[in-house]
């Protein structure tokens, strides 16, 4: 094979694969902005805010070192998680006295005539439920930043294989046409 034609054969390639890093980062990009958008946009609908500093919650915000978003809407995944474990978990957590909601509506069944064991299984459920819903969202936010930095490694994958490509180019211009390889 004449070393033209390789060279030749070569930047196709090059200008292929680098079309494809290009493609996959605009995906992964638009991936990225319709995960972060919906995201923000469900937690809006729900009105969602960490306690203020006066609020009963509070105290759970400074035990996990997370004041800084006291009085703050949930608008995003971290802190949706934030929210739900912070705040949420621990709370039920307390009124279940460390059980989960399983272990605590077996033990209500078992005494159905116990009814503060009744309303602690209807608020541990309403709380886990929150909590579930809050850490779908969060992990949905977090599988939207997995796709903006995989739209940067795309993003940069093509400038390499593009630059790669351009010096291909140029020794596809020096190269001696009757050269065998």
């Amino acid at each position: 094979m004449r070393r033209k034609t390789l060279d030749l054969l070569l930047n196709w390639v090059g200008v292929l694969l680098t079309a494809v890093f290009l493609v996959a980062g605009v995906g992964m990009l638009i991936g990225y902005q319709f995960t972060s958008a919906q995201v923000k946009s469900q937690l809006i609908e729900q009105k969602v805010f960490f306690p203020t500093k006066s609020g009963m919650d509070y105290k759970d915000l400074v035990l996990a070192h997370q004041t800084k978003y006291a009085g703050k809407q949930v608008l995003t995944g971290s802190e949706a998680q934030i929210f739900a474990n912070d705040i949420i978990g621990v709370d039920t957590a307390a009124i279940s006295g460390g059980k989960t909601y399983a272990e605590i509506s077996a033990a209500s069944m078992a005494a159905p005539s116990n009814m503060g064991l009744a309303n602690q299984v209807q608020l541990v459920f309403r709380g886990d439920t929150l909590r579930g819903l809050l850490l779908n969202a969060y992990a949905f936010g977090f599988m939207g930043v997995i796709a903006l930095y995989g739209a940067i490694g795309m993003f940069l994958a093509a400038l390499i294989m593009l630059a790669l490509t351009l010096f291909g180019v140029r020794h596809y211009r020096k190269a001696d046409p009757a050269q065998r390889v």
